[in-house]
């Protein structure tokens, strides 16, 4: 149960580092020699300008896509209009939940079986089917240590997973305002470099300026 509370905290976390992300973005200038490259300082136009609202919240599109995620598998995928998608979030997590259902039922089973062997119950009597097959006390203990131990890397994998699938929303959101077109301007201009003395040089400057 340790890990279970750990991964709500984690989810709470990271919940909160996504509401705490800026909102907007500017790209920089660099100048450095004669033939310097410049890119304008102006807002970037890309996902992280489109804000959107989440419960009242003003909030980017990529942090809304982590949001919808986290709240709900495949929601994120589904605001991205990545339907495709969707059978891979809900096999993966299918899996693992499955997994982590067996676990725990079967660790359950044996504890209890532990339980009714301390108050006296026969081993062929225990109320768990897998349970009565084993042929010692020792063996139930063995039983015990080996489902637990498997549920809690069947949580370490569904919190792998459910994070995968967090992670490619936020990122999927990002892209998908990527500008990859041809509608770029990248102009050569006469430009006045800065030197270590008072006197200015001149050079050459490369701006690229994106739209």
């Amino acid at each position: 149960m340790f890990l279970l509370r750990s991964f709500l905290v984690f989810c709470l976390v990271l919940a909160g580092a996504l509401l705490a992300l800026p909102r907007a973005g500017r790209a920089q200038v660099v100048t450095a020699g004669p033939d310097s490259v410049e890119v304008a300082a102006k807002p970037v136009a890309d996902s992280t300008r489109r804000t959107e609202r989440l419960f009242g919240r003003p909030v980017t599109r990529p942090q809304k896509a982590a949001l919808l995620a986290l709240m709900l598998p495949g929601a994120g995928q589904i605001y991205n209009h990545r339907y495709w998608k969707l059978p891979l979030v809900y096999g993966g997590l299918g899996g693992v939940g499955y997994g982590l259902f067996f676990y725990q039922s079967r660790y359950k089973q044996y504890v209890q079986g532990k339980e009714e062997l301390l108050a006296g119950t026969a081993l062929n009597q225990l109320s768990g089917a897998q349970v009565r097959l084993e042929t010692s006390p020792a063996n139930v203990q063995r039983g015990i240590v080996f489902y637990r131990r498997n549920r809690d890397t069947f949580i370490g994998y569904t919190a792998l997973v459910y994070g995968v699938t967090i992670l490619d929303a936020l990122v999927d959101a990002h892209l998908r305002d990527f500008d990859i077109s041809d509608d770029l301007g990248l102009r050569l201009d006469p430009a006045l470099l800065p030197t270590q003395t008072t006197a200015p040089r001149a050079g050459l400057a490369l701006t690229l300026y994106l739209k």
